[in-house]
């Protein structure tokens, strides 16, 4: 896979990157500053430049944005991965009883950009780093897949469904995405 980094005026350090997975040119801002741009076959370096330029707006915006966020990292002690699993896996059975929910089965691994997601068939997948999150916030993310076991997406209805056994929960989404993924 050919990547590249380089500078663009105005917004800064700017990693290219060619990618089988992608479908669109795909411009993504991670915290602190970090900027890719994912690029599709048939689609020049060239073209995929000149889409970046073209975002220059959209890519400062959501820079300024992630850079107000008042960022919390993860606990840097090491995360015990027998004992992460058991408590996810525990955690989930527990609330999918409470609430009713059936989902087909659950996967615990390490990703860097979800804390979760929900498959078409029902699989739900959780973030190890999850475990070192407080409570409230690892219940938030299982309840957030599980409705998706119901509505697939993040319409009006997915969040009064999602509010019914969270409160409200986009401030609870807010108060995630203060911490950092690693």
């Amino acid at each position: 896979m050919f990547s590249k980094t380089i500078q663009i005026t105005n917004i800064g350090s700017v990693l290219f990157e060619y990618s089988t997975r992608a479908k669109h040119i795909n411009i993504s801002v991670k915290y602190p500053s970090k900027i890719r741009v994912a690029i599709p076959q048939g689609i020049s370096f060239m073209q995929a430049k000149n889409f970046t330029i073209s975002k220059e707006v959209w890519i400062k915006r959501n820079l300024l944005k992630l850079n107000l966020r008042t960022k919390i990292p993860l606990s840097s002690n090491p995360i015990e991965l027998e004992y992460a699993k058991n408590y996810l896996t525990k955690r989930i059975e527990d609330l999918s009883n409470k609430h009713g929910f059936k989902y087909n089965k659950v996967t615990i691994k390490y990703q860097k950009t979800r804390w979760g997601s929900c498959s078409g068939y029902n699989n739900i997948s959780l973030n190890l780093q999850l475990s070192s999150l407080p409570s409230n916030l690892i219940d938030y993310v299982i309840l957030h897949e599980l409705v998706h076991t119901l509505i697939k997406n993040h319409s009006p209805l997915f969040w009064r469904s999602l509010d019914k056994y969270v409160g409200n929960s986009r401030n609870v989404n807010k108060e995630l995405k203060k911490y950092i993924l690693s």
